[in-house]
């Protein structure tokens, strides 16, 4: 039962998928962390109040059942821009992590049919739109 499990877990790449899971959530933390305490202290110097994620739009305002508390109904617009730019600024490292990553491959050999002129695999000798013969024709 054990190497059943052993093997379910290497044949369907689930320790792969856990590795990337738990790889993927270090990453968000240490670029959740860039924003907070690096990226955002610069952008609140650029912006007329320091505090602007605390912002909000006071839609009616109230005392409390005991009389002594104020009750505040707002719309959060400071929290709400906050977490956009934390999502923008997140999505913008991530795509440069996987862009320095991740190379694309070259693309495969290949020639073009002198009769058509579709791009076909190099080692064609046939073209398989217009069956025309291309055994000659050097790749590119």
């Amino acid at each position: 039962m054990v190497k059943g499990f052993r093997d379910f877990l290497l044949k369907n790449s689930v320790l792969a998928l856990a590795i990337g899971f738990i790889m993927g959530a270090a990453t968000g933390k240490v670029v959740s962390s860039l924003v907070t305490d690096i990226v955002m202290p610069v952008i609140s110097l650029l912006l007329p109040s320091g505090d602007w994620r605390a912002a909000k739009l006071v839609l009616k305002t109230g005392i409390g059942p005991d009389g002594r508390e104020v009750v505040v109904n707002a719309v959060n617009l400071g929290t709400f821009l906050g977490n956009v730019v934390d999502f923008v600024v997140i999505a913008f490292v991530i795509y440069l992590i996987t862009k320095a990553l991740i190379k694309e491959a070259p693309a495969a050999p290949s020639k073009k049919c002198p009769r058509c002129a579709e791009t076909i695999a190099a080692e064609a000798t046939k073209c398989k739109y217009c069956t025309a013969d291309v055994g000659a024709i050097a790749a590119t």
